[in-house]
């Protein structure tokens, strides 16, 4: 608002109060400073009323010319064509061609006071006042433009990723829990003679893993309220607590689901946090699969080091995976995860009968 302040002063000051000062009738000192009043006041609103304000200082202007009380040529109607040309681009080619054709048209009129050479330099001076002021404003509204579709984009990725990330944590956390369970209730079934602590050993089993996939998905859902566009990738792992140190907790609950499990994990010092997640939840998948696809298989877990990689393996003596290029939703999860933390992921048939996991993790000190 000072700025325009400012700008009218200048304009008002240089361009019209002189030319006002020496009209030779009193009416054209009222008109004169009427019209300067009109321009100055569109010079201060033009952030308002952008078109209304063009379109008033273009038209005091050319009266105010016509009629020799001003000698401005077009400054303060170029001052309020710059907003115009700012929101409207383009669209505003029309206004800055009808402005000149109507100066043009007004200084032609009063050619005769003026004289042919000072018409056309006046001419010359309200184009060139005119066009810088749109393709400034053009240009600026382009750039503006051009930022807003950007951080659009950049939002919507962000929301997508948000979106993936916790629909990989939703097949996780449910599909792996649901598998368990019902692994189990299956097993309970399968017992003829189970006596009474045998299924109050197994419904508490089947109860731990409901509550414990209750209050991950609690803490993921209470993750959902934070900012997307400050979310980080993986938030919603980070969130549910998926470290190593839930491995044996995972292990255990397959193990009561029918699995023969063993183990071989060694995890070393310089696994950091985000690595340490995602091989939690490959695990987590792993096992899943093989509770779900490959029920009283058994099957083999092993994590450790190999130079700075974390290598992950889970094996089973299933069936095998009859169709390996279609992978499926926790499969392809695996994979995205990994790229997460730069790491890769691997499934293939083992020779004979059987199926495996493969992840290499890179260390935070090797991405």
């Amino acid at each position: 608002m000072l700025l325009d302040a400012a700008a009218a002063l200048v304009v008002i000051g240089v361009f019209w109060l002189p030319s006002i000062a020496g009209a030779p009738a009193p009416w054209l000192i009222v008109v004169g400073v009427a019209a300067a009043v009109v321009a100055g006041a569109a010079m201060q609103t033009r952030r308002r009323h952008p078109r209304l304000s063009a379109a008033a200082a273009a038209a005091a202007t050319i009266v105010a010319g016509v009629l020799e009380v001003t000698q401005d040529p077009m400054l303060a109607a170029a001052w309020c064509l710059y907003p115009v040309a700012l929101a409207r681009g383009d669209r505003s080619r029309a206004l800055v061609v009808g402005l000149v054709i109507a100066t043009a048209a007004a200084m032609t009129i009063g050619m005769p006071v003026a004289g042919p050479d000072d018409t056309v330099q006046r001419l010359v001076i309200a184009a060139a006042a005119l066009s810088v002021a749109w393709l400034a404003g053009v240009a600026v509204g382009r750039q503006i433009d051009a930022a807003v579709a950007v951080e659009r984009a950049q939002a919507r990725e962000r929301a997508a990723r948000l979106q993936l990330d916790v629909a990989r944590d939703v097949h996780d956390v449910v599909g792996h829990a649901l598998g368990v369970i019902g692994a189990e209730a299956g097993v309970i079934r399968a017992l003829p003679d189970a006596d009474e602590r045998e299924l109050r050993d197994a419904l508490t089993d089947i109860e731990g893993h409901a509550r414990n996939a209750l209050e991950e998905m609690q803490v993921l859902v209470g993750s959902l309220r934070t900012d997307p566009a400050v979310a980080a990738p993986s938030a919603g792992a980070a969130a549910t607590g998926g470290g190593l140190g839930r491995l044996p907790a995972l292990i255990d609950a397959t193990r009561s689901a029918g699995v023969d499990v063993a183990s071989r994990i060694a995890v070393p010092p310089s696994v950091d946090e985000a690595t340490g997640m995602v091989a939690t939840r490959i695990v987590q998948e792993a096992l899943g699969n093989v509770v779900r696809h490959a029920p009283g298989a058994a099957c083999t877990v092993e994590l450790g080091q190999d130079g700075d990689v974390l290598v992950v393996r889970v094996r089973d003596d299933g069936p095998g995976m009859p169709n390996l290029a279609a992978g499926g939703f926790g499969l392809t999860g695996m994979r995205e995860r990994a790229r997460l933390v730069g790491g890769t992921v691997e499934w293939r048939n083992r020779p004979g009968r059987g199926f495996e996991v493969e992840a290499r993790l890179p260390s935070a000190g090797a991405r």
